[in-house]
């Protein structure tokens, strides 16, 4: 029987789903996210969410004003969940390299406050600084690593997130098993990383979903 490892908990369909494929699941969860106090931001013409986190603790904070600025978002979990809870949402793309290039073709002349999370990639404000675009950076929540050693055996190994690779990889190695990757930007984390250097055998989703990455295991394991 193939046993694989998730790295964060999955919902029961998605379990259930495994379950129907003949596929035995290891779940623990590697990181933990939490919503953190903040000041309270001069809100610039569009707002930034690159995760739903950002978009629950900025919720928490019952921030004045904030349905009325259009937002950006990267990730269609993201856009549904700004949606859901009555944000408008101008733009959203599966990464934020795409989000860049939209911004840098048809907003360049406005401002934008990016609300995100403490361990953040630097492609946003990166491009702002670079192209004199005025932004203001909100950290509202705070991702800690849990790590672990994992005594079981399995086949797989299941990442949605570059600090879920890290984690991941404090206390385990990868020799001899299959990676699936949410995206890009995760697959280039464990390419990165130097604990799993030279792995080869790394699958990324087709879209950046959880449940586009258990498509790919059920399809690869079939």
């Amino acid at each position: 029987m193939i046993q694989i490892l998730s790295t964060k908990k999955l919902s029961k369909a998605l379990k259930n789903k495994l379950s129907d494929a003949k596929i035995e699941l290891v779940e623990k969860n590697f990181i933990q996210t939490k919503s953190i106090t903040f000041d309270t931001p001069q809100l610039n013409d569009y707002l930034i969410f690159t995760s739903k986190e950002a978009v629950k603790s900025v919720l928490k904070s019952n921030l004045k004003n904030v349905f009325s600025k259009p937002c950006f978002c990267v990730g269609s979990k993201t856009h549904s969940f700004l949606k859901k809870k009555g944000f408008s949402v101008l733009e959203s793309t599966d990464y934020a390299e795409e989000l860049i290039q939209l911004i840098d073709s048809k907003y360049k002349n406005h401002s934008f406050t990016f609300f995100c999370g403490n361990i953040r990639r630097n492609t946003i404000p990166d491009f702002f600084q670079q192209n004199k675009i005025a932004f203001n950076e909100i950290v509202v929540y705070e991702t800690k690593l849990k790590s672990s050693q994992i005594k079981e055996s399995f086949d797989g190994v299941l990442f949605y997130s570059p600090s879920g690779v890290n984690s991941f990889l404090e206390n385990n190695t990868l020799r001899n098993k299959t990676c699936f990757c949410i995206g890009t930007t995760t697959a280039k984390a464990l390419e990165n990383n130097p604990e799993a250097s030279g792995h080869k055998n790394i699958i990324i989703a087709s879209q950046p979903t959880v449940e586009h990455v258990i498509d790919e295991v059920i399809k690869y394991y079939k």
